[in-house]
């Protein structure tokens, strides 16, 4: 009896070390692939306190291989020093980052709408558009994305001049929205394809109409889906540089041209240019973590429903 105890004994040490460096190892790998994951922004962050040495030298660690300074901050007008006086260049940046905000957001917020209908309707319904059927109309909107953006550079640029739309926002918003729209809907056409046709027939019988169904049933199970095609739009739309620099020139400008505009004959700015870049990507960051939670919270409540 003694003898088998023992053996027990050992063989549930053996499986609690076993456990403990399965769990050791996955975790060290997860957290080596997060500090690769963060290392740019590490980098953007700490090279807006260095000097040009600093920079050119690679420098990492502040405060052991360079002391940081708010040379890079002070270049927007947003350092402790200057915050308080008037800056031209600061007014220029807050300037180009709401219109970074409304463009995006803006643009962001129609393309789900538009595209949850027109997903909803390919998932729902059949659809005859000549020898087109529902799976060709979807991919269809996909194949939106080959072309690249160089190619329409020249009809926009004619289309907008002739509706007087360059330099404006309502412009970028516009285009915009046509870019992301393909993305959203093929993501929230699966989306709704895995949400099961009883929930909306149920409420058909209980009187609901097809847009009472689609709104009060279907559309809260989905929300988990159009606040993911929500983040991966607005990422899209904060982030683009050609058609921002191609349609504007000073009214309607974005944050990724006055960040590429750091460039000059003098060499690059690094210290501008990452200070900048990590203002640029902050709201990203807190809206990334903050609609996180809104996905867990939302992919919770479409499970107990």
């Amino acid at each position: 009896m003694s003898d088998q105890i023992f053996r027990d004994s050992n063989a549930d040490r053996a499986f609690k070390a076993k456990r403990f460096t399965g769990r050791a190892v996955i975790y060290g790998i997860l957290i080596l692939w997060a500090l690769i994951a963060l290392f740019p922004i590490y980098w953007t962050i700490t090279t807006s306190f260095k000097m040009a040495p600093d920079v050119m030298k690679g420098n990492i660690v502040p405060y052991w291989d360079y002391t940081p300074r708010w040379l890079g901050w002070r270049s927007l007008g947003l350092s402790p020093d200057t915050i308080g006086n008037e800056s031209t260049v600061r007014a220029e940046f807050l300037k180009r980052f709401w219109n970074s905000v409304i463009i995006a957001v803006s643009a962001s917020v129609i393309a789900v709408g538009l595209g949850s209908c027109a997903a909803y309707g390919l998932s729902r319904f059949n659809y005859k558009f000549g020898f087109m059927r529902n799976s060709d109309i979807s991919f269809f909107f996909l194949s939106q994305l080959i072309l690249p953006p160089v190619v329409l550079a020249l009809p926009f640029l004619v289309l907008y001049k002739a509706l007087a739309m360059l330099d404006t926002r309502i412009g970028l918003i516009l285009l915009y929205t046509l870019t992301v729209l393909p993305i959203v809907i093929w993501i929230m056409r699966d989306q709704f394809s895995s949400i099961p046709s009883e929930l909306e027939e149920a409420a058909l019988v209980d009187g609901l109409s097809i847009w009472g169904a689609f709104l009060t049933i279907i559309l809260p199970i989905a929300l988990p889906g159009m606040v993911a095609a929500f983040i991966l739009s607005l990422v899209l739309t904060w982030n683009e540089y050609f058609f921002a620099a191609l349609l504007t020139s000073s009214d309607a400008k974005t944050l990724p041209v006055m960040v590429a505009s750091q460039t000059g004959s003098q060499g690059i700015s690094w210290w501008s240019m990452a200070a900048l870049s990590f203002a640029a990507i902050l709201p990203l960051i807190v809206i990334g973590i903050a609609l996180e939670r809104f996905i867990i919270k939302g992919m919770a409540a479409g499970a107990v429903k």
